[in-house]
Order: C-alpha cells, then sequence, then structure tokens
C-alpha cells in the first residue's frame, strides 16, 4: 500500500472519494485490518480530514458495507423459495466475499442498512408464502447466517493463508501422532483439510465447494422442518 505526503487542505476531496479508497484498502486487505490512519495515508491527508468528511472508523464500515450490499439484487420473486435463497446467496457470498470482513459486519450488526431493506423484505415474503409462518424470521435469519458465517471464516483465514504450508505440515504431522484416529479421520485430514491449508486457487475451489454445501444443507434442513410441520398440523 502506497501512501502520499498529508496535504495541507483537501480541494476536491469528497466523501465518495473517501469511501473509494476505504473500499479498495478493504478489498485490499480486510474491513477490519486497516485503520484510520493507513487510510488517510492512502488519500494524502491528516486523520482529522476523514473525519470532517465521512466520520470515524465505524461509519466507514457501514458505508463499504453498503456500497457491498448495494451490488446484489433480489432474484425472481416467483422462484420457489428454495431456489431464490439458493440465488440469493450463491450471488452474496461471492460478493461479499471481495470485500473482506463486510460478512463478519453483518454477522455482528444484522441488516440494520437501508439498502438491505429490499432483499430482507423479498426474502421474508417468499418464506411466508412458502408457509414458515411465525418461522420465517428464524428461517432468514439461519441462512443468511450459516452463508456469512462460512464467508468470514474464509476471510479470516485469507489473512493468515501465508502460514498454511506450516499449518498443513503440523497439522499432518499431528494426525500422524494420534495412533487412535481412524482411517476416516485421516482421510478428512488429507482430503478436506490440506487443500485449505494449501492456499492458492486450490484452496479457493474447496471453500466455495463448502460454501455451497453449506447453503445446500441449511436450505435442505428449514424444508425438512416446513414439511415436518405441515404433517404436524393435517394430523
Amino acid at each position: 500500500m502506497t501512501t502520499k505526503e498529508p496535504a495541507p487542505f483537501h480541494a476536491g476531496l469528497t466523501p465518495e472519494r473517501v469511501i473509494d479508497a476505504a473500499v479498495e484498502l478493504t478489498r485490499e486487505s480486510h474491513l477490519m485490518s486497516w485503520s484510520l490512519r493507513d487510510l488517510a495515508g492512502q488519500l494524502g491527508v491528516a486523520a482529522s480530514v476523514i473525519y470532517h468528511h465521512v466520520g470515524g472508523k465505524d461509519l466507514l464500515c457501514r458505508r463499504v458495507v453498503e456500497r457491498m450490499l448495494a451490488q446484489i439484487e433480489p432474484p425472481d420473486a416467483e422462484l420457489p423459495w428454495q431456489e431464490w435463497f439458493r440465488a440469493l446467496l450463491c450471488s452474496a457470498g461471492p460478493r461479499a466475499a471481495e470485500y473482506p470482513g463486510s460478512a463478519k459486519w453483518m454477522l455482528m450488526h444484522g441488516p440494520t442498512l437501508p439498502v438491505a431493506l429490499p432483499i430482507l423484505e423479498a426474502g421474508i415474503a417468499v418464506l411466508h408464502r412458502a408457509g414458515f409462518g411465525s418461522r420465517a424470521d428464524f428461517a432468514y435469519a439461519a441462512l443468511l447466517n450459516n452463508a456469512m458465517l462460512t464467508v468470514s471464516m474464509s476471510d479470516d483465514r485469507l489473512q493468515h493463508e501465508g502460514d498454511g504450508p506450516r499449518d498443513h505440515a503440523t497439522m499432518m504431522a499431528e494426525f500422524h501422532q494420534i495412533p487412535t484416529a481412524s482411517a476416516e479421520v485421516r482421510a478428512m485430514g488429507h482430503e478436506f483439510i490440506r487443500p485449505l491449508a494449501e492456499g492458492g486457487e486450490t484452496a479457493a475451489r474447496m471453500r466455495w465447494d463448502y460454501y455451497r454445501f453449506v447453503v445446500d444443507t441449511t436450505i435442505a434442513g428449514l424444508d425438512a422442518t416446513l414439511r415436518t410441520g405441515d404433517a404436524e398440523a393435517s394430523e
């Protein structure tokens, strides 16, 4: 990251430019890892100028997440609820991953941003039409939280991906040092953990395979819950 000498004034600097720079820093690193001083250095101004134009780090984080959410559109309302959420989450997950840390922010703060309201309202409406009734809120939270938690874990892992080879060697050695470990557990270490620890494209493929598995499993579980409730109501 290159920094510029702080300018004695801030002619031409706008809130949009400040947020643009915050987005750039986030995409290069992680929403939680850069400081106001880093952002000021990126723009070549004093930190007080950032406060003047936008505010502190908390508000800047909100603005970055808003930028990310504004790029996500609700799927076709006519889709069955399972396909609606599969389409939404298979779009939202990769989009959130482009802004590392934004998934964690949403887990911490919830759908509190006006820009998220159209997706929230559309999703709740889809679940009500599907018959979730009073359980629609829980279903929506389970779907979004499981998806964003999975992205958040990947974001955090990427911050330490350089340690992957060392972590992998340590894990494999530890597996071999556990004489009671079953063949299945050893296979998990080789087939699931090893690709994640390797980093690069191998880890990326495994992360998104796992992400889709989490989405599909959450949908399947909620579908089973809905069917069970329907069966009980008809008895």
